[in-house]
């Protein structure tokens, strides 16, 4: 999960280390019924630490939900960020970030859920993948490679279909997870301005695994 500075003494390190128990804790509860109603005597169970610990760290149960979404996806943000080093065509970056996603439903299956059932209120987040994405669409268009007018709004439509590429990886369907999120990927190109034979060829290129 993300992290921040190292803690500089024991009191600061166990102080981290029971804040960040709170987050997976929460994250846990998300990922499993996203029922935000669990008392903090339950997720202070579940975290491993005191209940009067809490009232350390957060004031109510919606900041520990908040820090546990935008902490799921920072983590998100980094795992794609850390596939798609060396890449510079902004396509292939869209691209690489829906097909790695889509494997991603396997590989790392809590955060999925977390950005099927919350993600849409975050489209606009300054953390996770969002501002990694705002980037490589606002380079795109600079660059005349995409051809829509305003990043913010093909941040929109670009993040709405990404959570629905999620939906469709987690619900029972026998579709090919991998094509499908070629195919939707080649759409969302073909939406942004690229042609069509290059969205096709962009979107079928060879690509960074996931551990």
């Amino acid at each position: 999960m993300p992290t921040s500075a190292p803690p500089r003494n024991r009191f600061e390190r166990r102080r981290a280390e029971t804040r960040q128990a709170l987050v997976r804790a929460a994250r846990q509860i998300l990922a499993e019924t996203g029922d935000t109603s669990a008392s903090i005597q339950a997720i202070a169970e579940r975290a491993d630490v005191g209940f009067g610990s809490f009232y350390n760290h957060f004031e109510s149960k919606t900041e520990l939900f908040d820090a546990a979404v935008t902490d799921a996806l920072e983590e998100f943000g980094q795992v794609i960020d850390e596939r798609v080093q060396g890449i510079e065509d902004p396509a292939e970056l869209v691209a690489a970030g829906f097909r790695l996603t889509a494997r991603m439903a396997d590989s790392h299956p809590e955060l999925m859920r977390i950005l099927r059932d919350r993600g849409l209120a975050h489209v606009h987040s300054d953390r996770g993948l969002a501002p990694r994405a705002l980037r490589d669409l606002e380079i795109g268009i600079a660059s005349g490679r995409f051809s829509c007018p305003n990043a913010t709004t093909a941040l929109s439509a670009v993040g709405g279909a990404l959570i629905s590429l999620v939906a469709l990886r987690l619900a029972p369907t026998d579709l090919d997870g991998d094509e499908a999120a070629s195919d939707l990927a080649e759409m969302v190109l073909r939406m942004l301005g690229v042609p069509p034979n290059e969205a096709h060829e962009v979107t079928r290129r060879p690509l960074p695994g996931l551990d």
